[in-house]
């Protein structure tokens, strides 16, 4: 997985006056939870967008006045008309301790059924997984070559390596559907 580091400075006031200041000067607000104490902090906006706008899963490095914390993003608030961030939550990780996170789904190879003209939908993007730091991949890598025309591959089929999924099991994450073409041609050769 993707280290990135960000630098952030602790502050003090924490009414919303203060917040409103802090937008004004291009920072985001931002909490750390998880470690021994809450730490209430602000970014630069031009630095955490790397962070979020992107389909990648980053740990990060969070510099607050020269005290590093690992970390994970838990929830980020959004405007709703600029789409700028308003308010970051990071999660601290430790080495020891399972983290909770969606990665990205990526599919290989080439499915049967998509040769045989379905069409491949992928209606999971990410999934959420439970595991140490260090064993989270940067993509869970699912194989489709297998994949028939109207079949699909759920949560439950799939497993990975010192991870456990979270998601439901009969949760579909990768079909590949019946298009009307297909359809057609199946009844050609049947007359």
């Amino acid at each position: 997985m993707k280290t990135i580091e960000l630098k952030a400075t602790k502050r003090d006031n924490l009414g919303k006056t203060a917040t409103k200041q802090l937008r004004k000067e291009g920072k985001v607000p931002c909490v750390l939870y998880g470690g021994e104490e809450t730490i209430h902090a602000a970014t630069l906006l031009k630095d955490f967008n790397k962070l979020i706008y992107t389909p990648d899963v980053h740990l990060v490095k969070l510099d607050v006045d020269g005290t590093v914390h690992n970390a994970v993003i838990q929830d980020v608030q959004f405007h709703p008309v600029s789409d700028d961030a308003l308010h970051v939550d990071f999660l601290q990780i430790f080495e020891d301790k399972p983290v909770v996170i969606e990665i990205p789904v990526k599919v290989k190879g080439l499915a049967a059924g998509v040769k045989a003209g379905g069409k491949l939908t992928i209606e999971q993007r990410k999934l959420k997984v439970k595991g140490l730091a260090k064993d989270l991949p940067a993509q869970l890598e699912i194989d489709i070559t297998n994949l028939g025309l109207g079949k699909g591959i759920q949560v439950g089929h799939l497993s990975f390596d010192n991870l456990e999924l979270l998601n439901n099991k009969n949760q579909v994450v990768v079909s590949v559907k019946l298009t009307r073409a297909a359809r057609a041609a199946g009844q050609t050769a049947e007359e």
